[in-house]
């Protein structure tokens, strides 16, 4: 009788705890295979890094998945980009990144994560814009950033003229800690000069917008504006 019950025991333990290795299994692996094809789904965009260093700027822009990209990611209301006072609403803001990424710029890959692509509004180069892609992510950040021009100042071939920087993002980001890969994506770009080769646009104004559409003032260096050099770029381009 004794034996009986300590091979019901024994039996009865060993089904637990098959059990127990078990469920974690059926749990979590399927998420695993949806987290992974979420990111995979997003590869196409590597291509478009090469050549390096500069990439295939004008390629991506034009690849019919890129709008559809912008739209869905980039769905904050923007009111910088248009004048409804004279006839011209304010553009959706993934068409108005469009418009910013549509002279062609760079497509630039970074530790093996991140992407980052730059360009101007045609015809008008003083208004340049950057889309920041964190492709490490499961759930990759999506950031667009617009250099602006404050028209009631100088004009942009005069050295003091200013400049509003707008940043939006597909999540909401703390002020006093944006992504250092952000911030460093925007500092390289911000030392890179206009077409005259020598002109480092001042950015003297930086606006930190949630996803609802909600600003935020914040400093320019706090997300990277104007703190470096392009000396300094060269120097970590070519040590």
């Amino acid at each position: 009788m004794r034996l009986h019950l300590q091979l019901a025991t024994a039996s009865l333990l060993l089904l637990i705890t098959g059990a127990a290795v078990a469920m974690p299994a059926q749990t979590h692996f399927p998420q695993l295979k949806r987290d992974k094809k979420q990111t995979e789904d997003l590869q196409w965009l590597w291509q478009y890094a090469t050549p390096a260093p500069a990439g295939n700027e004008n390629g991506l822009t034009n690849d019919p998945r890129f709008l559809s990209f912008l739209k869905q990611h980039l769905t904050a209301p923007q009111t910088f980009w248009g004048d409804p006072g004279k006839g011209r609403p304010y553009d959706p803001l993934a068409e108005t990144a469009l418009n910013f990424l549509s002279a062609p710029g760079k497509v630039i890959a970074d530790d093996n994560r991140y992407l980052t692509i730059d360009g101007c509004v045609p015809h008008f180069c003083p208004d340049r814009g950057l889309l920041f892609i964190d492709l490490g992510a499961l759930h990759p950040l999506v950031a667009f950033a617009a250099i602006d021009w404050i028209k009631e100042n100088k004009t942009p071939d005069q050295s003091e003229a200013e400049y509003t920087l707008w940043l939006f993002a597909n999540r909401v980001l703390n002020p006093d800690r944006i992504p250092s890969a952000l911030v460093r994506s925007i500092a390289r770009w911000t030392a890179e000069p206009l077409a005259d080769s020598k002109t480092i646009e001042h950015i003297t104004n930086a606006i930190l917008v949630d996803p609802d559409g909600q600003p935020h003032q914040v400093a320019p260096a706090a997300v990277g504006a104007n703190t470096i050099t392009r000396q300094q770029t060269d120097q970590k381009a070519h040590p």
